[in-house]
């Protein structure tokens, strides 16, 4: 089976969670054999043979992050200069991940990708979500790569299955919603880890404010 991934993130590849992903999703898919060709949509040179490569094969699989309830831009300016499939029998499948954790965060996202395949006369062959990936861009290299092996093993599954199984999705996607006692202890301990944790990217991003800082504000 050969599979063409298209990334539709609108970082470039070196700094994309969604490439990560990918690349890790890779490793299981190709352990029976199978192939893959990968584009990135975040660099234009490469539209050309992502258009060719989704007018010639039936397996296309589209991954993406999800901006607060909505797909990239690019995404949608990309699959505008694609026309239908003349014949029947392409599968169109997606990785959705974001950076909120519960899953129920990405089910608005998955409901539009169910749809999004009928408009090109292609056959809708499940999306496999999963929140809380907000950390691999910035993350040591060995903790990224520990946050995202588990998509190694549902490459491997995709593989032997062809197709996103809905009841192993919701599984991996887990959890739905967070439990009142998570609620609680993020309440108090998890929203001072969290304004920790975001100045310490936006100190390693370069930025030398305070996030609260406030340079217009008329003293």
């Amino acid at each position: 089976m050969h599979l063409v991934i298209i990334n539709a993130s609108p970082r470039v590849e070196a700094k994309s969670n969604t490439a990560r992903i990918i690349r890790t999703f890779v490793r299981g898919f190709e352990d029976s054999g199978n192939t893959t060709e990968v584009w990135h949509l975040s660099d234009k040179k490469q539209w050309t043979g992502a258009k060719e490569a989704y007018e010639k094969n039936s397996n296309i699989l589209f991954a993406l992050p999800l901006y607060v309830e909505s797909v990239p831009g690019i995404m949608l300016e990309f699959l505008e200069t694609l026309q239908p499939k003349k014949e029947d029998g392409t599968k169109m499948s997606f990785i959705l991940q974001g950076g909120f954790a519960e899953a129920s965060q990405l089910r608005c996202g998955e409901a539009y990708l169910e749809i999004l395949p009928s408009y090109f006369n292609c056959e809708y062959n499940g999306t496999l979500i999963k929140g809380d990936n907000f950390g691999p861009s910035w993350m040591p290299e060995d903790m990224a790569e520990k946050l995202v092996a588990h998509y190694e093993k549902m490459g491997r599954s995709f593989a032997q299955k062809e197709t996103f199984d809905k009841e192993e999705v919701n599984e991996f996607a887990a959890p739905e919603y967070f439990s009142e006692k998570v609620i609680r202890q993020h309440k108090r301990i998890g929203k001072w880890m969290q304004k920790a944790l975001f100045h310490y990217i936006a100190k390693k991003n370069g930025c030398k404010k305070p996030l609260d800082d406030k340079p217009y504000q008329v003293k």
